[in-house]
């Protein structure tokens, strides 16, 4: 990240442009940024972002909002949060140790990766030390049944496994018949987060 700090202005400028890019994938006119200020002239709005770009936060052609580039470090990979289980159940990590750059592939927000562990989802072409990008999960009760979620056990950890939801218990099943299902309680499972991708290192 940059050193150089923002005024409140040039902040609220700079997340609504991180945001407006993260979705529409290519940068605003300065007429959407005067909207979104709630300006009525450009003027204010090319003063922050000649800010923006001096303190190392954007590049920008003056006069060509088009040209608008965020430079930002936390954008550029997908944190790498741990292991994840695919054959017994393994502890997960709270420090995030390196990043994986997908920047240009998935847009996700709060997209994260973890490696798999085991080969107990190998039917469905997830393999032991591939990476797994898995999208947070808000609402586990509109999850699919058969959605591959990675899901927290308590007291045993974290595991990736296909879902299925059966009144008040969830199933959390492999693809690999050598393991067998794990039934518990729904109340007690924490689901994490829903593949989104699969990522092999050659």
């Amino acid at each position: 990240m940059p050193e150089e700090t923002l005024t409140t202005a040039q902040q609220e400028l700079y997340d609504w442009l991180v945001d407006f890019i993260g979705d529409h994938h290519h940068s605003p006119s300065i007429r959407q940024m005067m909207q979104a200020m709630g300006l009525r002239s450009p003027a204010p709005i090319q003063s922050r972002l000649r800010h923006l770009q001096q303190k190392g936060w954007i590049k920008w052609q003056e006069g060509q909002a088009r040209t608008l580039q965020l430079i930002e470090e936390s954008i550029s990979g997908v944190p790498v949060l741990g292991a994840i289980a695919a054959g017994g159940l393994v502890e997960t990590f709270d420090d995030v140790q390196e990043t994986l750059d997908l920047n240009s592939v998935l847009q996700l927000k709060g997209l994260f990766a973890l490696t798999v562990n085991g080969d107990s989802m190998i039917d469905s072409f997830i393999a032991d030390g591939d990476m797994v990008l898995m999208e947070p999960v808000n609402e586990p009760a509109r999850l699919r049944n058969g959605t591959i979620v990675s899901a927290m056990v308590p007291g045993l950890g974290t595991t990736l496994k296909h879902f299925f939801r059966d009144g008040s218990l969830v199933r959390l099943e492999a693809a690999n018949t050598s393991y067998d299902p794990i039934e518990i309680d729904a109340e007690q499972v924490h689901i994490q987060g829903k593949l989104a991708a699969v990522w092999r290192k050659t």
